[in-house]
């Protein structure tokens, strides 16, 4: 985008979401709705377990009744430790609806970790799963943390002895809901707060324009609860839509495709290394999957290969969009009501404007590289206890996400790479993505990581991590050759490993954990 053109915005008139001025604007309320509306439909289905609406809110008050009686009250800190368990979605609701403010972290963190993220948030209180509750007492003794340990049966029969608290606290919309800590890929992990306008806007925003999710549907819920695209695509849409939730704790690509044909699933929400290994499930046309009728992708850009696969072979539209933790997560989308690109991240959703800036943070030409930046409705209220990082991210009003990108005359953006991820060779810019996309074209090639690697002549070296299909045999100098032959010659990867591809708990490809000699 260039010159004073004014950046892409969506549609402002937010119809459809509630006007809640002068109300509590606390997301608690839409699982008392629905409990309310429709108490016998189900909410949470896990396995053989099924929750009603009725008996999610129930078991929500009873938790809230536990956290009281450990001291929790409006504004605390509450840390929520467990993988995608109907515990979750009960103690998730339960400390929201006290007012209170939940700090989700990954299962698998070590104690010092957890330690870290515990006395940056003063979190008193914790609810951990019995499996993952010796790094949690190891950190407890260093910050003082009250842990409530949830043993399956125990924990229901704790809750049973509970009286129902049925009240739903008074919270505003700039409130903060949610802190999620990223990442750390540069220093300690910081915490986006995530106030309840915040998620609201967004969670709304993906149920009424993007998924179009009501009660009778089923949304997959294999993305991890813990992070932002799991937290609001699939349970807090769910929740907000009067539709279903159904569990995976950990992903496995027979598994999902067996709740998608045995709970008759319509939405399937996953990030690309998920679709890539329900692609390589041996005769996956052998599992009905007719009931879906919409894919989201998200998590990092999906190869234009693999999305191809998924449509063809489950016969389901696939719409790819992108965000980050810190704009709760969604930011743009390929709409359903819109032509979509493969390859592109779509457009600005409602109430959400992007564009793209050179380092100067001015605007650069339409199709010219540079930073994505966004603000709106969805961006995060700061990073907690963190006003310098809070104000670097922020500069001109506009929350830098880091991720290099272009913008098309159409206004659909395109991701390229993280800002850290460009590979400069001899003074040339790589974008590892662009060489991903056509080494996936290559018919052995299963996965691929593009890295850069020091190099004393080149400044950095290219290259790439694969891992191959199963069956399938291929040389390193074969494809390098191959590679060779269909990009230009300071671009293909001069180093091929094979191997499997580090991953984060969200099936997201670890760069930074790739390690080429």
């Amino acid at each position: 985008m260039a010159g004073n053109e004014a950046p892409v915005r969506a549609d402002e008139s937010a119809a459809g979401i509630p006007d809640t001025a002068g109300e509590s604007a606390n997301l608690a309320q839409w699982l008392r709705r629905w409990a309310a509306e429709t108490p016998d439909a189900p909410a949470i289905r896990q396995g053989a377990l099924t929750l009603s609406y009725r008996a999610l809110d129930d078991a929500a008050g009873r938790a809230a009744s536990l956290l009281t009686s450990h001291g929790v009250g409006p504004g605390d800190h509450v840390s929520l430790i467990m993988p995608n368990v109907a515990y979750f979605p009960i103690v998730y609701y339960a400390i929201l609806r006290l007012g209170a403010i939940v700090v989700p972290s990954n299962p698998l963190l070590k104690a010092g970790e957890i330690s870290y993220i515990w006395q940056d948030s003063d979190c008193r209180v914790a609810v951990v799963l019995n499996l993952f509750a010796p790094d949690a007492e190891l950190a407890a003794k260093d910050t003082g943390t009250d842990v409530i340990t949830v043993v399956p049966g125990e924990f229901d029969q704790l809750l049973a002895g509970q009286e129902p608290d049925t009240s739903v606290a008074e919270r505003s919309a700039d409130d903060t809901a949610v802190i999620l800590y990223t990442s750390g890929t540069t220093g300690r992990p910081k915490g986006a707060e995530l106030t309840h306008a915040n998620i609201g806007s967004n969670v709304a925003t993906m149920v009424e324009t993007l998924s179009h999710t009501g009660p009778g549907d089923v949304v997959f819920g294999g993305l991890p609860l813990f992070h932002s695209f799991g937290q609001t695509c699939a349970m807090n849409s769910a929740v907000y839509a009067g539709a279903a939730l159904a569990l995976l704790p950990r992903f496995d690509a027979e598994q999902a495709l067996e709740i998608v044909q045995d709970d008759k699933v319509t939405v399937f929400l996953g990030v690309p290394t998920m679709y890539m290994a329900l692609l390589a499930v041996k005769d996956p046309q052998r599992f009905d999957t007719s009931a879906l009728r919409q894919c989201c992708s998200g998590g990092s850009s999906m190869p234009v290969e693999v999305l191809h696969g998924i449509e063809k072979t489950f016969q389901v539209t696939v719409l790819e969009g992108y965000g980050l933790s810190e704009t709760a997560p969604v930011a743009t989308f390929n709409h359903p009501d819109r032509p979509s690109k493969p390859g592109s991240v779509g457009t600005p959703i409602r109430g959400v404007e992007a564009k793209v800036v050179g380092p100067d943070d001015q605007e650069v030409p339409v199709g010219e590289i540079g930073e994505i930046v966004i603000r709106g409705e969805n961006i995060m209220k700061g990073y907690l206890n963190n006003p310098t990082a809070t104000q670097e991210a922020m500069r001109g009003g506009w929350f830098h996400s880091g991720d290099l990108g272009r913008m098309d005359s159409d206004g659909y953006f395109f991701i390229v790479d993280r800002v850290k991820d460009m590979i400069v060779r001899n003074a040339f810019n790589v974008y590892p993505r662009e060489i991903e996309e056509l080494l996936y074209t290559h018919p052995a090639v299963a996965e691929a990581a593009v890295v850069g690697v020091p190099d004393a002549v080149h400044g950095e070296e290219i290259a790439a991590l694969i891992t191959l299909k199963e069956g399938e045999a291929v040389t390193e100098d074969e494809l390098r050759e191959w590679t060779k032959e269909r990009i230009a010659a300071y671009k293909y990867p001069r180093i091929i490993r094979f191997g499997e591809i580090p991953k984060g708990p969200t099936g997201k490809m670890l760069k930074r954990e790739i390690k080429i000699g």
